[in-house]
Parts: structure tokens; C-alpha cells; sequence
């Protein structure tokens, strides 16, 4: 007994010493380090969404094996076992009957349903190649927006924190003339609340980087607590394509304009599957036969050739009514790819303009900022010279504050918004745009 609990003691210990040493090199584990380049190639080689994509399209490989069958031979082997009982003059007799065959059948004429089943595998294969750069363009779309939201977050903290230490240091100088009697008591309290307030932003801006930073590891498929540095900073470079450029490009480049004029191929093709119901079809077979009383059945043995035209000529309106239907599919898949075309050119120029409407708001922040120091400067001279108001400071600090912020958030609308735009416009993810 003793032995047992002596054993029992190790094991916890060992089980408790390596569960410590795991965590400690956990703790102590470097956060990875990443460019926007590299965010999108990890994302582009871990997310589920391109490998559901790639099963798809595999499956529409096969399905153009399977339309192929169509047009190759067939080897059917068949058996059959019985035994029966007959009557002759009311004299029952029982006997046994074995027998084999082998078939070669092959299909010579279709009416084109064949050749139509084909060649709709064919475009369905065209279309889950453009499902899976679609799925390409998508993650890279999600990974860049994760990204630029993790630069926001990051200096949206790193502003609320200056805007913190401001407020703290100005408390200091405050609660210091207030000690010499150089101002009232409300002051204090003011800047105390101010401090406090400010502190709650940080705090929310803080929660929003670290949700930024799950955000991103999810699309990148890493374990959602992460660490990662990123290496880059927001800026700004300019986009040297015109908006009927832009939108010229997406109409020859964007997966769903090319999907959409694909599905109407399709539809095309089913109306000719249906038009073959009015036409014969004509197939050639080979066999061999035996049969015998005693198992396998081998003895008497036989053979076949033969053609077989089959021709439908009524069948109650049945190919008429899937003719027209087929007929109703093209005119949806004309109506949808108009549908379609106008959405990404709506898409493409709404990126587009939010991405110009950014770019200007970049120029005038910057401007802001700069005016909103100064301003911030001059109110403090002025408080601790004993002209100006605490109000004055304050109200200085929260406009130099904001004056980051929108900076900040111009930058990142811009970059989203030109990653939008790519995105709308099907840049594929080997370009460079």
C-alpha cells in the first residue's frame, strides 16, 4: 500500500513538473513576427475555405470522367441461378438452371446528349476554378482588412495612452498649483475625471487591438491566442488606375462576371441535352452466353452481335416540357449575369470612391494634427502662466486626441478601401496591383 502511494506521488510530480515546464515555455515563447505579405500566405495555406474550394473542383474533374463514360464501351457479367417446377400430363418434374453471360455494349448516336453532358462538365470545371480563386481572393481580402485592423487598434492605443500620460502629467501640474492656492479645487476634480475617462478609452481601445489580433490569427487559421508583432506601419501609397479603369478590369477579371457568362454556356447546353429526347439513338452490343442444368452452367453456350436504334417519337410532351425549361434556365442565366455584372461595377465604384473620399481625409487630418499640437502647447503655457483656464487644456487635449484618431482612421479607411477595391475588381493574388 505504501509502495503504491509512493508511486502515485512520482507521477503527480512528474505529471505537475512537465505540465510547468510546457506553460513555462509557453510564457516565454517569441510572438511571431509578420508582414502583410506573409499574413496573406499563411492564410492562403491554412483557411478551410480554399480546401472546401479545392474539393469542389475536384469533384468537377470527376464529373467530367463521368460525362465521358458516355461515349466509351461497357462490360456487363451477369449470373443467374434457378430452379423450377414444371407439370407435364400431371407429372411434376423439378430442375435446376445455371447460367453466365458477358455484354460489350457502347453507345454510337445520343442525339447530342452525350456530347452536351460533356461539355457541361467541362464549363462546371471552368466555374469551380474560378470558385476557388474567388475563395483565394476572399481570404486575401479578409487577411489584408485583419491586418490594417491590427495598425488601427495598435495606434489607436498608442494615441489614448499619450492622451492618458497627457492628462496624468497635466493632473500633476494642476493638483501643484492647487497646493500653493494658484487655482480652485474644481480644477482638480476636472482633470481627475478627465484622467479617469481617458483611462476607460485606453482600456476599450486595448480590448479592441487584442480582438483585432484573434480576428486575424482565425483567418490566418493559428490558434486564436497568438502572439504576433506585426512589422509595418499604416501608410499611404497612391493607386494609379482611373475608376473606368478600374472597372474595364473587373469586368474581364472578376470570378463571378466570368462565372456568370459560364452559366449561361451551361444553360445552353442543357437545352441540347433536352432536344435529344426528340432524336433516336442507336448502340451497339457483343455477348456471350452459356447455360446448363448442372453449376456454373457452361455446356450450351451462345452468342450475339447487334445494333439498337431506339426512337421516341411521343411521350406526352414530356421533351417538349424540357425543352422549354431548359429554354426558361438560359434566359434566367442571361437575366442573373446582368444581375451579377451590375452588382461588381456597383461594387468596384463604391470601393473605389470611398478609397478617393479616404485619401483626401488623409491630407486634411494631417494638417489637423499638427494645428491640434500646437493648440494643445500654447493652452498649457497659458494654464501654467496663470492666463488660461483648465477647460482650455483639456478641451486642447481631447481636439489633439481626435485629431490622431481621425488621421489614423482616414489611413486605415484608405488601405481597406483600396484592398476592397482589388478585391472587387478580381485582381488575381499573384499580381501585385
Amino acid at each position: 500500500m505504501l509502495k503504491q502511494t509512493h508511486w502515485k506521488k512520482q507521477l503527480m510530480a512528474a505529471l505537475t513538473g512537465g505540465f510547468l515546464i510546457l506553460n513555462t515555455v509557453s510564457a516565454f515563447a517569441a510572438p511571431i513576427e509578420l508582414s502583410l505579405e506573409e499574413s496573406i500566405a499563411r492564410a492562403l495555406q491554412n483557411n478551410p475555405a480554399i480546401k472546401i474550394a479545392d474539393a469542389d473542383r475536384q469533384g468537377a474533374e470527376y464529373d467530367i470522367r463521368v460525362a465521358k463514360g458516355g461515349k466509351l464501351p461497357t462490360l456487363k457479367l451477369e449470373h443467374s441461378d434457378g430452379r423450377s417446377k414444371t407439370y407435364v400430363n400431371d407429372t411434376a418434374s423439378i430442375g435446376n438452371q445455371f447460367g453466365s453471360s458477358v455484354t460489350l455494349g457502347m453507345n454510337l448516336y445520343t442525339g447530342g446528349e452525350v456530347e452536351g453532358n460533356i461539355e457541361k462538365a467541362k464549363i462546371g470545371l471552368k466555374v469551380a476554378d474560378l470558385d476557388v480563386e474567388k475563395s483565394k481572393q476572399q481570404i486575401k481580402l479578409d487577411a489584408t482588412n485583419g491586418f490594417f485592423t491590427i495598425l488601427q487598434t495598435r495606434n489607436t492605443v498608442k494615441v489614448d495612452q499619450e492622451s492618458v500620460d497627457q492628462m496624468a502629467a497635466h493632473l500633476k501640474n494642476v493638483e501643484a498649483q492647487y497646493n500653493v492656492g494658484t487655482v480652485a479645487k474644481s480644477d482638480v476634480l476636472r482633470s481627475q475625471v478627465e484622467l479617469a475617462n481617458n483611462q476607460q478609452i485606453l482600456t476599450k481601445a486595448e480590448n479592441a487591438y487584442e480582438i483585432a489580433v484573434s480576428n486575424l490569427n482565425n483567418v490566418m487559421g493559428l490558434p486564436l491566442d497568438t502572439e504576433i508583432q506585426i512589422k509595418d506601419e499604416l501608410v499611404h501609397e497612391p493607386y494609379n488606375l482611373s475608376l473606368e479603369d478600374s472597372l474595364n478590369y473587373a469586368m474581364s477579371n472578376r470570378p463571378e462576371a466570368i462565372q456568370a457568362d459560364h452559366n449561361i454556356e451551361i444553360a445552353k447546353q442543357s437545352v441540347k441535352i433536352a432536344k435529344a429526347g426528340k432524336l433516336p439513338t442507336v448502340a451497339a452490343s457483343a455477348s456471350q452466353r452459356w447455360a446448363d442444368d448442372d453449376f456454373p452452367g457452361t455446356d450450351e453456350n451462345g452468342w450475339s452481335v447487334g445494333l439498337t436504334a431506339t426512337w421516341t417519337p411521343f411521350d406526352s410532351g414530356v421533351t417538349n416540357a424540357q425543352i422549354k425549361k431548359s429554354n426558361s434556365e438560359v434566359e434566367k442565366s442571361l437575366q442573373t449575369a446582368k444581375q451579377t455584372k451590375d452588382a461588381v461595377q456597383l461594387e468596384v465604384r463604391q470601393a473605389y470612391l470611398n478609397m478617393i473620399e479616404a485619401e483626401k481625409r488623409i491630407s486634411t487630418s494631417q494638417v489637423t494634427v499638427e494645428q491640434a499640437e500646437e493648440d494643445f502647447k500654447i493652452a498649457q503655457v497659458r494654464y501654467s502662466a496663470g492666463v488660461g483656464t483648465n477647460t482650455d487644456v483639456i478641451d486642447a487635449q481631447v481636439a489633439l486626441t481626435q485629431a490622431k484618431n481621425n488621421y489614423i482612421q482616414a489611413m486605415y479607411d484608405f488601405n481597406t478601401s483600396k484592398a476592397n477595391l482589388t478585391k472587387a475588381m478580381g485582381v488575381p493574388i499573384e499580381t501585385v496591383q
